[in-house]
Formats: C-alpha cells, sequence, structure tokens
C-alpha cells in the first residue's frame, strides 16, 4: 500500500494512526500498535475439522433436502449457502459437520488464487453438510473476534502466508495443511477493539459494495445499450421511417424494403486452417487465430487479406469473432470467411457477430463440445443492404460503439479503483496503520 492510499483512507475515514508503534518482529508486517499481541492461530482455535463429500447431484438443495457445499460457497469473506449439491441421505455411519453460526470456514484446496479464501458465519444450516476441501474452525471467542480474523485472512498479510504455505504436485490446483494453517500469525488487538474494527469494516466495505454494485450494473446498462444499437442498425438499418418487408427468416423479421437477403455461401468464400494450436510461437511475428478471444503468434501465414473469423469448436462457438486485414495464419478448427461479394468485411463481421450465435444454439452438434459444421454456416441467412448503406452502418456503429466503450472503460476503472481501495482499507484497519475506535 503507497502512502499516498494510506493518506486517503485516514482522510476519508477521518481516522487516525495509533499513538505508540512497535515494531512486530516480522518483516511483512512491519510496525503495529504497542498493545497489540501477535499469535499463531493455534492458540485461537480450539479445533479445526474437514468435512465429508459423498457422490451428489449437480442441482441445489431445495428446501427440505440434504446439501453438500461447493467451494464456491466461500467466496471473499461471504457464505453463499445456495453454491451447495444436493444428496439424497447421509449413512448412518457417517460422521458430518453442519456450519453453525460462528464458525469460519476456510478452503483447504484450490487455485492458488482463491485456496484459503473464508468466511465466518451469521447463522446456523441444518441441512448443509461441509466437504472435505473446507475446514471448518470453531475458535475461542474470548481471544478473538471471528469477523475480525476472517478480514486479516482477506488482506495481503493473510494471503502471504496463505500462498506461501500451499502446496500441490501442479501450478493449477494446491492445498493447504492443518499445520501449516495453524502456525498463521495473526496480529491480536484487545477483543472490544477487534470488535470494532470488525464493525467498522462491515459498515464501510457495506458503502463501498454498494457503490461497486451500482456501477456493475450501470456496465450491464452499457453493454445492453450496445449490443441493441448493433442489433437495430444491421437488421433495420439507419433509417427509422423506411418501408419494411417479411424477410422469410423467423428470427429475422422484417427488413428494409430494398434490402436483399442471401445464404452466406453465396457472398464470401468459406474455409478452415490447416495448423494446430502446438504450432503457436510467442515471439511469433504474425497473428495467429485460434478457437479463443485471445490472439496467438505464428511465424508464418497462409493469408493476407480482409477476413472475419470464428470459433468452430469449443467453448468459443458462437462468441468468438475477429476481423482482421493482413497477413495471419489460423487453426484448424477455426473458420474463416473472405473474398467477399457484395458485402463490405466490416459490416459482415458486425452482422455475423451479433446474429451468428443462432447456428450455434439451434444446430450445433452437442458431443463433448459444440460444433459447427460447413453445411449450417453455408445455408446462415445474411441480410444485405446496398454497399454504400453497409459503410454507412459500419461508420456509425464504429463511431458509436467507441463512445460506449469508452464510457465503459471508465465505469471499469472506478470499479478497480474502488475494489483497490476496499482492499487497502480492510488491510490499514486489521494491521494498525488506522485507528477506528472513536468512529464506530
Amino acid at each position: 500500500m503507497t502512502a499516498r492510499v494510506l493518506e486517503l483512507i485516514r482522510r476519508r475515514a477521518m481516522n487516525k494512526p495509533y499513538p505508540k508503534y512497535k515494531h512486530s518482529g516480522a518483516e511483512w508486517l512491519g510496525d503495529v500498535p504497542e498493545h497489540w499481541e501477535e499469535k499463531r492461530l493455534r492458540f485461537l482455535v480450539d479445533s479445526i475439522e474437514q468435512g465429508w463429500s459423498p457422490q451428489a447431484n449437480s442441482t441445489p438443495a431445495n428446501e427440505g433436502e440434504l446439501g453438500v457445499l461447493k467451494l464456491s460457497a466461500v467466496n471473499h469473506g461471504q457464505f453463499l449457502p445456495h453454491e451447495n449439491k444436493m444428496i439424497e441421505e447421509i449413512p448412518f455411519d457417517q460422521g458430518v459437520i453442519f456450519p453453525e453460526k460462528g464458525d469460519i470456514l476456510i478452503t483447504r484446496a484450490n487455485t492458488p488464487e482463491l485456496v484459503g479464501d473464508s468466511c465466518c458465519l451469521n447463522e446456523t444450516y441444518r441441512n448443509l453438510i461441509i466437504a472435505d476441501l473446507i475446514y471448518r474452525l470453531k475458535i475461542k471467542n474470548t481471544r478473538v473476534d471471528g469477523f475480525y480474523l476472517v478480514y486479516f485472512l482477506l488482506t495481503r498479510e493473510g494471503r502471504v502466508q496463505i500462498e506461501s504455505s500451499a502446496r500441490g504436485a501442479n501450478g493449477s490446483m494446491v492445498k493447504l495443511g492443518q499445520s501449516h494453517l495453524k502456525d498463521f500469525l495473526i496480529l491480536l488487538p484487545p477483543l472490544p477493539e477487534q470488535q470494532a474494527i470488525a464493525a467498522f469494516l462491515d459498515r464501510e466495505t457495506g458503502r463501498i459494495d454498494a457503490l461497486i454494485a451500482k456501477k456493475i450494473k450501470l456496465l450491464e446498462l452499457l453493454a445492453e445499450q450496445r449490443i441493441a444499437l448493433i442489433s437495430r442498425a444491421v437488421t433495420k438499418g439507419l433509417e427509422t421511417s423506411g418501408k419494411l418487408k417479411p424477410s422469410g427468416v423467423e428470427w429475422l423479421g422484417d427488413v428494409p424494403e430494398h434490402w436483399e437477403i442471401k445464404a452466406l455461401r453465396y457472398i464470401c468464400r468459406i474455409e478452415t486452417g490447416d495448423k494446430d494450436t502446438v504450432d503457436a510461437e510467442d515471439d511469433g511475428d504474425y497473428p495467429f487465430f485460434v478457437r479463443s478471444q485471445t490472439v496467438e503468434k505464428i511465424n508464418s501465414f497462409t493469408k493476407n487479406c480482409e477476413a472475419v473469423l470464428t470459433a468452430g469448436d469449443g467453448v468459443g462457438v458462437g462468441k468468438v469473432f475477429h476481423y482482421y486485414d493482413g497477413k495471419f495464419d489460423f487453426h484448424q478448427r477455426v473458420y474463416l470467411f473472405s473474398n467477399f461479394k457484395k458485402v463490405t468485411g466490416r459490416f459482415f463481421f458486425l452482422f455475423l457477430k451479433e446474429n451468428f450465435w443462432r447456428v450455434a444454439l439451434e444446430g450445433g452438434a452437442k458431443s463433448t463440445v459444440d460444433s459447427l459444421r460447413r453445411p449450417m454456416i453455408a445455408s446462415f441467412p445474411f441480410a444485405l443492404p446496398p454497399l454504400p448503406e453497409q459503410q454507412a452502418i459500419a461508420a456509425f456503429l464504429d463511431r458509436e460503439t467507441a463512445k460506449i466503450d469508452a464510457l465503459s472503460a471508465k465505469v471499469t476503472t472506478i470499479i478497480e479503483r474502488l475494489k483497490e481501495y476496499r482492499t487497502a482499507l480492510i488491510s490499514s484497519a486489521v494491521t494498525g496503520k488506522i485507528d477506528v475506535r472513536e468512529v464506530v
């Protein structure tokens, strides 16, 4: 945390530092308030247990049914009881742990970024059981406040200990052992002060979260506005008073009277690549289009043209689109559209990106992954305005969507700064950089 951020927190929260500090003895903790203690977690808990994971359905438990918690039930300080899987019954000889009020739950296995996520429970849940990848901590509530402890574990100071202690055979999934967990160093103010800090953070993070929620809602509205703008322009044109005619395509509806409807095979060339993912090279000179939104690099090119590309199978079907004009190569399961006739490449891209998902949804061959077949693509109906109108529509959409994108970028920046401020505020309070005792 920079000095500027700390000063901003103190000014906005009307907090001052504590009158006296001492060195904590841990370089990563720095100085702490003089009257605070440092204790290993083993001295603050009565027990640490892990649950049991039975065979379960993929759907959550309804009222009156039993469910086993998923890792996602523990979500950055929040408990999400709906994140569970329904189970039919519990064997009579199987010991289970029900989450109870005051319990602290900590994920003991996950990705390096998510392992050790924690929350403190406000109530007891008798229809849910704790899974074996989640620890349940019973704390000594005369020594430590559960909500304060969770706030501490969520800070950078807490995460440093978690991430350095987690172990795994590969980098994608790691586990946190009980012995490491018990050895965590916890900053411990007097209990009433812990409760004051937790109450202060509940109030202030609640305000920040409300602001973030409003900004996220604004982003959703901007995204909806962007989609509606494109959809209207590429299917109805820019004129609002022109005559319409039935397109003959149910999902397309009426189109301007002077527009044509053509199957995609009549307006472009359709082909797939001959490369595989392993052909990508980090230091390649040319774009290499694969089945994701990420564009890789490669040292060769097979095309030098204006083109539109989309994923032919995998999770990107109907979602991943690229427009490019130049030298490039592409994956064997990526479809390339080029050699456009009666359509500009840019209008083709805009219309396809807005409407092509219908092919993936309605005509996709569903086996292990969604996939597209050339006949399905070739017969896709395309609405064609005259070329000058296509150019006008594309220019209009490029201009107007750029405005929406710029505003969305500003909102996203505000969200990131609010999240940064939230994280810094929690860290400042639970490490004693600010004194909140008189503002609760």
